[in-house]
This record gives C-alpha cells, structure tokens and sequence, in this order.
C-alpha cells in the first residue's frame, strides 16, 4: 500500500497535461511548479481544473486503500495517505521534483473525513477571497486542519497535519518571503486584488 500511495502521489499531474495536451514543459512556465495554482496561471482553467481534481485524487486513492482492504481498523488511512503526499513533492518521475502537497494532502483528508475536507475547503476559499493570494490561502488552510485535529484530540491526524503543515511551510517558503515583502503573486480576484488594480489606477 505504501508503494502504491508513493506511485500514485507521485503521478506528475501538472507535468504531464502540460506536455501531452499543450506541448509545453510546465517546469520552465511561471514560478515552474507543477502543480495547481501554477497550472491556472500558465495553461488556464481549464487544465487548472483537472490538475486539480486529479491531485486531490491521487490523494484520496491513497488514503481509501485501508478502508477497500478492510483493514482501516488497524492500518491508519492518514498513514498510507501520507506517501501519497510525499510522492507529490518527491516524485520519481520528474527527477525527485514535484509539487507543494496542497492538493494531495486534501483528498487524503476527503476520504479520512469528509467534513472536515469542506471545512478545509471554505477556509482555503475564505482566505483567498481575502488575500488574493493562493499560496497564503493553502498554508492558512493546512494549518487550520492541524489546529482542529489537536482540539479534536486526533492524534494520528494532528500528528500527520502537523507534519504536512511543516512541508507545505517548507515548500512555500519563498512565497513567504514575497508575502513579507508584498511581491507575492495574487489571483485576479479577492479583496487585496481589488485594492491593488483598483489603486493603480
């Protein structure tokens, strides 16, 4: 099950739309991840789209392996998931590159709890809506999942949120930096999209 939620996490979404469909290396477009908000910005919704729901996908087929076997009773599904994620930011097959785990990590979490996938999802569309800015909505939204896992005394999840909320900080840590600075990227939408276009003219 592990090896199969490494492969599967690390099925190069982005990358492979981009080439097969639109004759374009994804890596060498925009901030040159491979994932979803890049995938929006330099091939369009309509392959933003379907990166995005093949990412949360390959997270939530991962993660459904112990409940199919039966065996979710005693294998953590969050556990199995979890490579899943890590093959998403390690993928063999882009040369041990990859993408941020946003994605992947919420389809882990849609089929643990599918509740708290829409609670993760409103948070994350909050936060853009708010800031204009997708790399602040995910690490808020990451980080919101982690905190209701330790209120909700889950420790198998609050370990594992906790441990992706460390990755997804990790792998946005330059988006970070812009976010400090005010340089970061924004989404053509949202409040702090608005004011800025709106300022500039």
């Amino acid at each position: 099950m592990v090896i199969i939620s490494y492969l599967l996490g690390s099925i190069p979404s982005g990358l492979w739309i981009g080439q097969v469909f639109y004759h374009k290396d994804i890596r060498k477009l925009g901030s040159g991840n491979i994932g979803t908000t890049n995938t929006f910005r330099t091939l369009g919704p309509k392959a933003g789209t379907v990166v995005l729901f093949m990412d949360v996908l390959k997270g939530t087929l991962a993660a459904s392996q112990p409940y199919i076997l039966g065996i979710s009773h005693s294998i953590s599904p969050l556990l199995i998931g979890l490579f899943a994620s890590l093959g998403h930011t390690v993928s063999i097959f882009d040369h041990f590159h990859g993408g941020k785990a946003v994605a992947t990590s919420a389809g882990i979490l849609l089929a643990y709890n599918p509740f708290l996938f829409l609670v993760a999802c409103l948070i994350f569309i909050g936060t853009l809506l708010l800031t204009s800015m997708a790399s602040a909505a995910s690490i808020i939204g990451i980080s919101a999942i982690f905190i209701i896992a330790m209120f909700e005394h889950d420790l198998i999840l609050s370990l594992v949120a906790g441990f992706l909320t460390l990755v997804v900080l990790y792998r946005h840590k330059s988006n970070i930096k812009r976010i400090c600075t005010g340089k970061e990227s924004l989404v053509p939408f949202g409040l702090v999209y608005y004011r800025r276009h709106h300022q500039s003219k």
